[in-house]
């Protein structure tokens, strides 16, 4: 369970996120907003990767007291990923793996799911925008992560992919694992378990269903 309390967030000074409390239990959960709404602002705060007022916690872990063992139970999936153009899917997958102690077997699990053999030694700078999204997702689900969130999960990949990405949504989901969706595109209700929708507007959350 994520819990969010007095969580403010400011760019200069334009607040552009104000919630006063909001709670995520166990589960799969739609974070829904149009774009440039806040979605990927707040995902980027609950990852540890923005400053912010407030207070995030994954159970008793405090993004900002206990930051180490909290990133290693929240795992976030960039919406337009970049890398360094010189590193393969293959460096940063063992690298990120090595970080978050993923075993071997996973990460060729994950590379088998994404079907990233044809482009996994090439270096990055020769990829699509899909191959892209595919290795920020396999990155994503590196390690033994509590949390996964995706931001933007479907944009640039193909149907393929689209259809292997819920099925190890709902694999991952049925280990225990919570998902955190964010999009402003619909998803497929009977091809992923939606719990709630959250909808991101007017700077603040509420939920919705």
């Amino acid at each position: 369970m994520i819990s969010i309390h007095q969580f403010k967030k400011y760019y200069g000074n334009t607040l552009v996120l104000d919630i006063p409390s909001l709670t995520f239990p166990s589960g799969i959960h739609w974070i829904k907003g149009k774009n440039g709404s806040g979605k990927t602002t707040f995902f980027k705060a609950l990852a540890g990767l923005l400053p912010f007022s407030g207070e995030v916690k994954l159970h008793d872990l405090s993004v900002k007291k206990e930051a180490v063992a909290y990133r290693r139970q929240v795992s976030y999936g960039e919406a337009e990923p970049l890398y360094p153009e010189f590193l393969t899917a293959r460096d940063l997958i063992h690298f990120v793996g090595k970080a978050k102690k993923a075993s071997s077997q996973q990460m060729e699990e994950l590379v088998d799911r994404l079907d990233m053999h044809t482009f996994y030694r090439h270096p990055c700078g020769t990829y699509s925008s899909g191959m892209l999204k595919k290795l920020s997702l396999v990155l994503a689900f590196l390690g033994s992560p509590s949390v996964i969130m995706l931001d933007e999960p479907l944009i640039t990949i193909d149907d393929q992919a689209v259809g292997m990405m819920y099925d190890t949504i709902r694999h991952y989901h049925q280990q225990g694992v919570t998902f955190l969706l964010s999009s402003h595109q619909d998803f497929d209700f009977s091809a992923l378990p939606l719990h709630t929708t959250f909808l991101v507007h007017q700077q603040t959350i509420s939920q919705t269903s």
